[in-house]
This record gives C-alpha cells, sequence and structure tokens, in this order.
C-alpha cells in the first residue's frame, strides 16, 4: 500500500515484478529467443540493409528456454524417425553441377603441373609455393561451390607418423563372438504366428561405470577418504572413447551396421553413464558379454608423480621454444619424447584402462508403444541442462562431494595439449608461453561439465538420413505449407528437387550477412525486438489455427458431400 504521502516505500517497489523481467518471460512461454542474434542483411545488387533478428540456437534452458525447448524436440524428433525403420535409410547426393566440375578439372590441370615441375626440378621454389599458394585458392572455392570434404591432400600439409600399437586384447577380459558383416542397418523382424503381425523389435540400453565405493541414496560416497576420486575422474574424461570402443564391438558381434541414438547424462553420483536406443536387436547375454570385454586403453606417459607445484614451476625459454626447469635449466621432456619412451619400454603399462561397470540394463521396444514414447522422452530428458545442473547439489555432503571431485579434476590431465602436464614434468603437444597447472582452460575442467567434455548427443550416420538441419527444414516446410506459402517461390513440378524445400537467402550469394552491433543506430533495444518477435509469434500462431481450422472444415464438407 502506498504512504499517505502518496509515494510508495523502496521495498514496495522492489516486491513489483520487473517490466524487462516480465517481457523475457512472455518471450519465452510464446516460444521466442529472449537473446536473439542481429545480423544485418545488404542486397548486393541493390545496396540495400536490413538487419534481421535470428535464434541464438542455445541448447541450454539457463541460457534461452525457447531455444534450448526447439532444440530437444528436434532431437526427439530424430530419434523417433530413426528408431523403427523398416527400409534402409539411403541418402542420394545430388549430381555435381557444371561449375564444381571445372573448378575440379582447374585444380587437376594445376595439380599435374606441381608434380611434373616438383619431379623434374626445373621450378624454383618461388614457383613451387606460387603453384601451392594457386591450389590452395581452388581448394577453398571447390568448398564454397557446395562440394563435401577435399578431392586431395595439399602437397604443402605435412603430417607427421601414425603411432601404431598391438591391437592385441587384454587378458582380463572375455573373447568376443564375431560373425560376418552384412551391409543393412536396419535389424530382423518377427512374424507373431497366430496373428501374422510382423513385429521388429529394438532396444534401449543403460550402461554406466565401475563403482569408486559405496554412495548413499544421495550419490555422495559413504567414506570420502577412501572414495577413488582419481579413477572417477580419469574414467570421465575418457568416457567417450569407451562408448566408440562399445559401438564397434557391438557391430562386430551383430554382424550388421548397427545405428544408435544415444545421450550422455550424470548419475546422482556425478559419473556419466550412456542411454541408448539401437536398431535392431541382440540377446541380453550377449550384450553383457559385450559390456565386460569393452574397454579403452589410455597411452599416456605417467602422471601419478608430482615433480613441480606451488611456485616452482617449469618456465617457457624463448630460445628453445619450450619449458625448462628454473633451479637445472633442464629442457623438459617433450610430448613425443615421453611416448617414444613408452614405445621404447617393452614393461610398460596404459596409463589408464576406462571400462564399464557390471550393471548392463536393456529391454526391448517395439515401434509405436507407449513404452517406446516414453524411451524417448527419457532420452531427452537432461539435453537442455548442464552436466552439473542434472543433479544440483542441495546438500552439504553433496557440495563436498563436488569440490572434492573438481579438485581432483583440476590437475588431472584432460588432453595431450593439457598444461597440467607441466606439473608432472612433460611438456604437453604443442607448447606455448604463459601455460599453468591447475589453469587448463579445457571445459572438461569447469565446474559446469564435471569432467565430461564430449557430445551429449551421439548419432549415427545413418539413423534418419537426416541431419539435424534436414528435420529443422522439414518443420520449417510444414508450417509454410498449411500458411499456403511456397518456401522456395518456385515450382517444382513432376521431376523436380524432391528434397525438402528451404529458404535459401543465405547461400544463394545474392545478400551478403555481417553482425550488427547493438551500438548501431538501426539496431533496436533487445526488450523492443523481444516484444516485436512475441507480436509477430502470436500474428504466425493465428494464421496458422486458422488454417487448421479451414482444412478441417474442408474436411468436414467433403465427408458430408
Amino acid at each position: 500500500m502506498p504512504t499517505p504521502t502518496g509515494k510508495s516505500t523502496r521495498a514496495e517497489r522492489l516486491a513489483q515484478p520487473l517490466a524487462r523481467e516480465v517481457a523475457e518471460q512472455v518471450a519465452a512461454d510464446h516460444g521466442v529467443c529472449i537473446r536473439p542474434v542481429s545480423l544485418r542483411r545488404t542486397d548486393i545488387g541493390t545496396g540495400q540493409t536490413q538487419v534481421i533478428d535470428v535464434p541464438c540456437g542455445s541448447t541450454l534452458e539457463s541460457r534461452c528456454p525457447a531455444c534450448a525447448k526447439r532444440k530437444r524436440s528436434l532431437r526427439r524428433t530424430q530419434c523417433e524417425e530413426g528408431w523403427h525403420l523398416e527400409a534402409e535409410p539411403i541418402v542420394k547426393p545430388d549430381p555435381p553441377t557444371q561449375q564444381q566440375q571445372q573448378w575440379v578439372e582447374q585444380r587437376a590441370m594445376v595439380t599435374a603441373e606441381r608434380d611434373h615441375l616438383a619431379a623434374t626440378g626445373a621450378a624454383a621454389p618461388e614457383q613451387l609455393s606460387a603453384l601451392d599458394a594457386a591450389i590452395a585458392d581452388l581448394d577453398e572455392e571447390i568448398t564454397a561451390s557446395g562440394l563435401r570434404g577435399s578431392v586431395t591432400r595439399s602437397a604443402s600439409s605435412e603430417s607427421g607418423p601414425r603411432r601404431v600399437r598391438s591391437t592385441k586384447r587384454r587378458q582380463d577380459v572375455p573373447d568376443l563372438p564375431k560373425r560376418p558383416m552384412t551391409r543393412k542397418t536396419v535389424g530382423r523382424a518377427f512374424t507373431d504366428p497366430d496373428s501374422g503381425k510382423v513385429f521388429r523389435p529394438s532396444l534401449f540400453l543403460t550402461l554406466t561405470l565401475d563403482s569408486y565405493g559405496r554412495v548413499r541414496s544421495d550419490g555422495t560416497p559413504v567414506d570420502f577418504s577412501t572414495y577413488d576420486y582419481r579413477r572417477a575422474a580419469r574414467d570421465t574424461l575418457h568416457f567417450s572413447k569407451l562408448v566408440d570402443r562399445f559401438v564397434q564391438n557391438l557391430r562386430r558381434v551383430a554382424g550388421f551396421d548397427v545405428q544408435y541414438f544415444a545421450s550422455v547424462e550424470p548419475q546422482r553420483r556425478l559419473t556419466p553413464h550412456l542411454h541408448m536406443a539401437t536398431r535392431g536387436t541382440l540377446p541380453r547375454s550377449e550384450l553383457r558379454q559385450i559390456a565386460a570385454a569393452t574397454y579403452h586403453q589410455v597411452w599416456w606417459p605417467s602422471a601419478d608423480t608430482v615433480r613441480y607445484e606451488g611456485e616452482h614451476l617449469p618456465a617457457w625459454d624463448m630460445e628453445t621454444g619450450g619449458y625448462v626447469d628454473t633451479s637445472t635449466g633442464e629442457v623438459l621432456p617433450t610430448w613425443d619424447e615421453a611416448l617414444d619412451a613408452i614405445d621404447a619400454d617393452p614393461e610398460a603399462e596404459p596409463f589408464h584402462v576406462v571400462r564399464f561397470g557390471k550393471q548392463v540394463d536393456a529391454k526391448g521396444v517395439v515401434a509405436g508403444t507407449e513404452d517406446a514414447a516414453r524411451c524417448v522422452r527419457y532420452l531427452a530428458k537432461y539435453l537442455t541442462k548442464d552436466i552439473a545442473d542434472c543433479h544440483a547439489a542441495e546438500t552439504v555432503r553433496q557440495e563436498q562431494h563436488v569440490d572434492r571431485l573438481m579438485h581432483t579434476l583440476r590437475f588431472e590431465p584432460c588432453s595431450p595439449r593439457c598444461a597440467n602436464w607441466l606439473r608432472y614434468g612433460i611438456q604437453p603437444q604443442d607448447p606455448k608461453a604463459g601455460l599453468r597447472p591447475g589453469f587448463c582452460r579445457s571445459k572438461a575442467h569447469r565446474r559446469e561439465h564435471l569432467g565430461y567434455a564430449g557430445r551429449r548427443v551421439l548419432v549415427s550416420r545413418k539413423w534418419s538420413g537426416k541431419t539435424l538441419a534436414d528435420h529443422k527444414a522439414d518443420r520449417l516446410t510444414w508450417v509454410l505449407e498449411a500458411l499456403g506459402v511456397n518456401p522456395t517461390g518456385e515450382d517444382q513440378g513432376e521431376g523436380g528437387n524432391q528434397r525438402s524445400p528451404v529458404l535459401t537467402s543465405v547461400d544463394s550469394g545474392d545478400f551478403a550477412w555481417e553482425l550488427a552491433l547493438p551500438t548501431d543506430p538501426d539496431v533496436a533495444p533487445r526488450e523492443r525486438r523481444l516484444l516485436r518477435a512475441v507480436g509477430e509469434a502470436l500474428k504466425r500462431r493465428t494464421q496458422l489455427h486458422a488454417a487448421r481450422q479451414n482444412d478441417l472444415s474442408a474436411t468436414d464438407e467433403t465427408r458430408a458431400a
């Protein structure tokens, strides 16, 4: 209530909702991006410019609820369309255009001339450098023309020899059966002899890592002092490689190219585990055998003995281009030298071995059932949250558990380029000045990731025959067709392009795009742009609702006739 003077108090004003926050909430409720990115589009022919807001595309609900919701919905659609396919997803590339063929022909001519001059030795180094530059420019033109990949590796690009180690399996893991591979991705179908109905079951798998000590119901260790945080940290850092090994073994045992859609989530004990939907099915006994036989060996130098810490750290030497011991002036072993020492030692042991735990949950899922829909929702449940936000710490013990894990991860090497290798007396790969142990910038060391730096969603290439952009284009096409709008403005007709039409102004070459700054005079404030976007969204929703009602009315009239 206002005071007798008619003025509200400061406490009363603070209790009132903030208009800017309400605008963001309204925008999020109507599916509008709250962090739009302003782009300036310039018509190359006329020079006319226009500022266009595009969604930020964030996958985290904490940053943009609307974009994260759309991303999760697209992932659910992608999972549903590819899980129980009855036919092989065949993606046929478009035939090359005449311009693309001409670029490749020019690349061939320059390459032949360069190789001829290099073989005969009749060219000066400057001439070869000029031809290499021309080849690089042609490769850029080939990529810009719309061709995937590269024609060949450039003559100027050189890669070091690949280290090859024995692929002999460890003696402490069971052997795996191996079936002849068939070129198919669709699993077996089963026919009910009584009803004649055909079933094509698939699998929903859950794989977890091993135990590091007893834990309570809230995920915290029973005894902090005996919980193996180092092994937990290393397993988390290399979990993505273990998943790759599991897929390889799964395909060898199944005998066909098993396709999968998987998501990585943390357990309450903060250890990542895998939920995977696979097309086709296998016996449960074989799945448990595959999980038990799957492992990943990390052949890195030892990081068990700390050599430098505190103020006693290696220093960058400009003359050698590496790090040296400040006390002795000795240059630290390089990354390649450390790996050479491991290769030369016949008794060398791997830095770490990652394995799955004994718990393997697998169940069959049939297309079109409520169980299948529930599994799809579960796969996308935590995709819009950071790993640390999936099970946020609510008690003191949970905070202590996170702190102990993060302290271990802080000094654990996450990759060959990690600055933490200096702590153990080894130069990281491709070192540079300014590296300091405990301050690696990789996201694996950030609190929101809890050591896992891999992708949260893992989708095989032949899952649905479409990319995420294709699924997004299908949705756009459906909306525009419902509104009676031709997305391309062209009549494709019979025998034309059968792909989903999309808006191609970005790739047409008729416009130039650049980022518009918030300080530009033609860029409206964010709050005004949000209100304008909400109004446009409400208008489109009204038009779409009216189009649906017209379709229903036309259908009812047709039935009545």
